[in-house]
């Protein structure tokens, strides 16, 4: 199986998306994280889902934990105004790296091997060419799971 097989269409955003569209976009659709497009529509990064609830998180909480027990849950409840007037593109780690890309003819054992090493959610699949990069989808961990186990007879199998 090819990764051009593999791909499938996926939620993406721009780095001038809203902040709050893509969380309730990642909510809403229980998505381990977006691919994050540059303003050419090329894949620019992935922002999973933990790194969106980090950006909830006070900074003082974030370096010392024992301090979330004492805020209240009135408080707690506006975490997400942390988003408002933000931007993907702020909501992106400094260390955030390129988004994993397979070629569309790698197989099953090389997307699983780009992911497993660059420890991502999903792995865009894309082509090449002179004009740029033109993505053909996305495939999730939990979609290459499903598709190796059931290539081995183990889907379903307990």
């Amino acid at each position: 199986m090819r990764a051009r097989d593999l791909a499938v269409g996926y939620e993406t955003v721009s780095v001038d998306s809203d902040a709050m569209d893509a969380a309730r976009l990642m909510a809403e659709h229980r998505l381990p994280g977006l691919l994050v497009l540059d303003e050419r529509g090329e894949p620019k990064a992935i922002l999973p889902a933990s790194q969106m609830i980090k950006v909830l998180v006070p900074a003082y909480v974030i370096e010392d934990p024992t301090l979330a027990a004492v805020v209240d849950e009135k408080h707690a409840d506006r975490l997400c105004q942390a988003l408002v007037g933000r931007r993907v593109g702020d909501c992106l780690s400094s260390k955030a790296a390129p988004p994993p890309i397979a070629d569309p003819d790698d197989t099953a054992l090389e997307v699983a091997a780009l992911m497993a090493q660059v420890r991502s959610p999903l792995v865009a699949v894309a082509e090449k060419a002179k004009d740029g990069t033109h993505l053909l989808g996305v495939i999730t961990a939990s979609h290459l799971l499903h598709e190796l186990l059931g290539a081995a007879g183990a889907v379903g199998a307990k």
